[in-house]
């Protein structure tokens, strides 16, 4: 079997990649730097130029499935530009992707596109499902809904098409753990906003799963990839805090704060989603990590026997 992937040097998509080659699933992937592609064992890299519609054809040699990864991240200052480019590198993408599947012959029959739970509305007791049909009235609602829409264009070829609404994603060295536990680590740790904001988070591990799993069983659809016991940025602040031995004093940081200094991107942390994995948990999908203390086994460094 052979995986396209796109956004494959990101956090989900480096992961991925290693899992599946693991397995013996032979790794093509698109890159827009030469220097990036490294061509070994079951590994393929190829160049393509989204801005441009330029993709090398030979990615899609002996590729089922392609799981569309590619994305501007939206941790970074939300000028109007920066807006642009966020949409542009998820719709413009697979776009590409979809003029050269349509113009050559291939056995392409799955496509997963990753998406967020940002395109829930924010909610403190609203629980969403996949079920759910509200959609954010905001920046990062319209995006998702734009990067769904891409996606299932796909399906007027004939392919089989899901979409993984994933939450904030938890790796102890890249994304967003570390932002939150420097804080706290440094003893100037505090709950944001309200601190009563849900976060829907799952572990590294688990998303790579949710992938797995969906590339194995030909999954269609709507997924949210979470876990399944979201928690309140307070609790979590004080959760973090407990295991390093820290005590949170500091009041709660103003929203108004964070909001002279983020401007629109800080919604990423005043606002937050109540969400189930409904769906996955149907399938019979088990995660490893289904709880923030079992996260937290893995995201904390573990105390040296002295």
């Amino acid at each position: 079997m052979t995986v396209l992937i796109t956004g494959a040097t990101g956090l989900i998509g480096k992961a991925l990649t290693d899992a599946f080659l693991k397995e013996g699933i032979h790794v093509n992937y698109l890159t827009t730097r030469a220097s990036a592609i490294v061509n070994k064992g079951n590994k393929k890299g190829f160049l393509w130029n989204p801005a441009k519609n330029e993709i090398d054809l030979d990615a899609f040699t002996a590729v089922s499935t392609i799981v569309h990864l590619a994305g501007a991240t939206v941790a970074k200052r939300w000028t109007s530009s920066y807006k642009k480019e966020i949409l542009n590198s998820r719709i413009n993408t697979a776009q590409v992707l979809y003029d050269a599947i349509k113009a050559t012959e291939n056995n392409i029959t799955h496509f997963i596109s990753a998406s967020g739970i940002s395109i829930y509305p924010s909610s403190e007791s609203k629980l969403y499902t996949e079920q759910s049909t509200e959609v954010a009235d905001d920046f990062l609602g319209s995006v998702v809904q734009a990067w769904e829409g891409a996606a299932d264009t796909f399906s007027s070829l004939g392919i089989t098409v899901a979409k993984v609404r994933t939450g904030v994603v938890l790796d102890a060295n890249a994304g967003a753990y570390p932002k939150m536990e420097k804080p706290i680590t440094l003893g100037a740790g505090a709950a944001i906003g309200s601190g009563k904001q849900y976060l829907s988070w799952i572990y590294i591990d688990d998303i790579v799963e949710v992938y797995k799993y969906i590339v194995k069983n030909r999954l269609e659809g709507v997924y949210n990839a979470v876990a399944p016991t979201p928690i309140k940025n307070k609790t979590l602040t004080k959760k973090i805090a407990a295991r390093y031995g820290k005590t949170i004093w500091l009041p709660n940081v103003p929203g108004f704060v964070l909001k002279m200094s983020l401007g629109e991107m800080a919604t990423l942390v005043l606002d937050g989603q109540l969400v189930s994995p409904a769906r996955l948990q149907k399938t019979n999908f088990v995660f490893e990590h289904s709880t923030m203390d079992s996260a937290l086994d893995e995201l904390v460094p573990k105390k040296k026997d002295s």
